[in-house]
């Protein structure tokens, strides 16, 4: 197994984790850190398709490089933004999860 191989199988890895977890938990800090794996996946992935296409023979071209940096930079005010949404969401409810149900399971618990 090539490391580029593995590497993309990596990569695949990342975005099924994220997926996994975008869909199963209702808190939003966690859908956030979901979603942050699946652009991590993503950019992982299409690194090393374009490093892939310059170890063919292939010119080699810097436009993947510089929009793996651009999509990390954007992501990472994204996040910083999602962050600032979600304390503020915090700050005006007495609770943070997405789904109305997750929280009273966790106030009923909680008082028994």
């Amino acid at each position: 197994m090539t490391p580029s191989v593995l590497a993309g199988l990596t990569g695949a890895a990342l975005v099924g984790l994220g997926l996994y977890g975008l869909i199963l938990h209702p808190h939003p800090l966690r859908k956030l850190l979901a979603f942050n794996l699946i652009g991590s996946g993503v950019f992982l992935v299409f690194g090393i398709v374009a490093r892939r296409g310059a170890t063919d023979g292939l010119r080699f071209d810097p436009v993947p490089q510089a929009m793996v940096i651009t999509g990390i930079v954007v992501a990472f005010a994204a996040s910083a933004v999602a962050v600032a949404l979600i304390l503020r969401l915090a700050a005006e409810s007495s609770h943070v999860a997405l789904d109305p149900d997750a929280s009273t399971k966790l106030n009923d618990g909680d008082a028994g």
